[in-house]
């Protein structure tokens, strides 16, 4: 029957690459939701989408970033990211300077109250001095009260301020680069969704309070959050309608705020600013743990966001898929085989042309005068 599709294998020892074994060798099971997610991010990149990344969880502490983050972002696949404050914090300590290779491992079993006597933090399996995070404050402190920072500006501004601080630090103490001071070499845009929640805004905290108590003279920093979204939805206008694509890519590694911010640009550019012809995702892959029974936007399918407008319609059923696991077990394996079936490619260094990107959405805005106009009255009650 033509709708049918015969279940054939290879032997593994008959595989020569990667790509073989997961189009080959995982023929059932969470093994063909594994294959399905490989060949639609196989499919993605061949065409040319720009890929967004987004991606929660500790990956810089644990060293992942290094492992097979950054060679995924090196291919020039990758349009922007998403992610937490905590990854761009932990991202500095390799870098310190009185703390040389500062992660080590624990077991998941440790005994916590005696690693909080000795002064050691612990992330699941990866430990640290608490030391390490008095530094990195000190550190973030003394970036963010630097004059080039005494300004209001969006989180992607800050990132990229702080890659190049990041980036001295490391080629100072000889350590490989890191996320943000390859994002900013890049020209990768690091978007935060959540700010507030993580140590980098609590430094900014401290000297605001400082300031307000009278301990330093000023201090003038502040996140521009509105220029922020904004900006994230020029990047979804440039890759809808400005990227030779015509489309875009999402890759979600774990839930939460870095989630949403990837996907709420459709609804803001179609629902909230009222543009024509917006359209969600063309591909979508996630690797979550959240069952999709807890009702959570972290386990919610790509299927469920189509009726939000922030994946294609049309396409999804071909071109998106979920899987529930974690995604340190496979994005190892998954980059090393879309690198060998792909050449990396000249990046799209957004980050350089976000200005010009961020006019050419304020012109759709203006040209939307009357629609946006009527968007704003409603009989309030009295």
């Amino acid at each position: 029957m033509p709708h049918r599709h015969p279940v054939r294998v290879r032997r593994v020892d008959e595989c020569a690459t990667l790509d073989e074994i997961f189009r080959h060798c995982l023929p059932a099971f969470g093994g063909a939701y594994l294959r399905r997610v490989y060949t639609i991010l196989d499919r993605a990149i061949g065409e040319g989408c720009p890929l967004t990344l987004s991606i929660s969880g500790p990956v810089t502490v644990s060293g992942q970033h290094l492992a097979w983050l950054i060679p995924l972002l090196e291919t020039g696949w990758v349009a922007y990211i998403s992610t937490t404050d905590a990854v761009c914090y932990h991202d500095g300590h390799r870098s310190l300077d009185a703390h040389n290779d500062p992660i080590h491992e624990v077991s998941i079993d440790s005994d916590d109250a005696a690693l909080r006597d000795e002064g050691t933090i612990r992330v699941t399996d990866m430990a640290f001095d608490e030391a390490v995070l008095l530094d990195q404050d000190r550190f973030l402190s003394a970036c963010l009260a630097r004059p080039e920072f005494q300004k209001k500006m969006t989180g992607t501004e800050l990132r990229y301020r702080l890659g190049a601080y990041y980036a001295a630090q490391e080629r100072r103490n000889g350590v490989p680069a890191g996320l943000l001071a390859t994002c900013r070499r890049l020209a990768i845009p690091v978007l935060v969704g959540a700010p507030a929640d993580g140590s980098v805004f609590l430094n900014s905290m401290k000297l605001w309070a400082m300031r307000n108590a009278g301990i330093v003279p000023e201090y003038a920093f502040d996140l521009d959050l509105h220029a922020e979204v904004f900006e994230a939805c020029a990047y979804h206008r440039w890759g809808l309608f400005e990227s030779e694509a015509r489309a875009l890519a999402a890759l979600i590694l774990g839930g939460g705020v870095p989630k949403n911010y990837s996907l709420q640009p459709e609804p803001a550019l179609g629902q909230v600013l009222g543009l024509p012809n917006v359209r969600g995702y063309q591909f979508d892959v996630q690797i979550v743990t959240a069952p999709v029974t807890d009702g959570s936007l972290s386990s919610c399918p790509p299927a469920e966001a189509v009726t939000w407008g922030k994946v294609d319609k049309d396409t999804y059923r071909q071109t998106t898929e979920s899987i529930q696991a974690d995604y340190s077990m496979v994005m190892p394996f998954l980059v090393k085989a879309l690198l060998e079936n792909h050449a990396k490619r000249e990046g799209y260094r957004l980050y350089e042309n976000r200005e010009a990107l961020c006019e050419r959405l304020r012109e759709d805005v203006r040209a939307n005068r009357d629609w946006l106009l009527r968007s704003v009255d409603y009989p309030l009650a009295r």
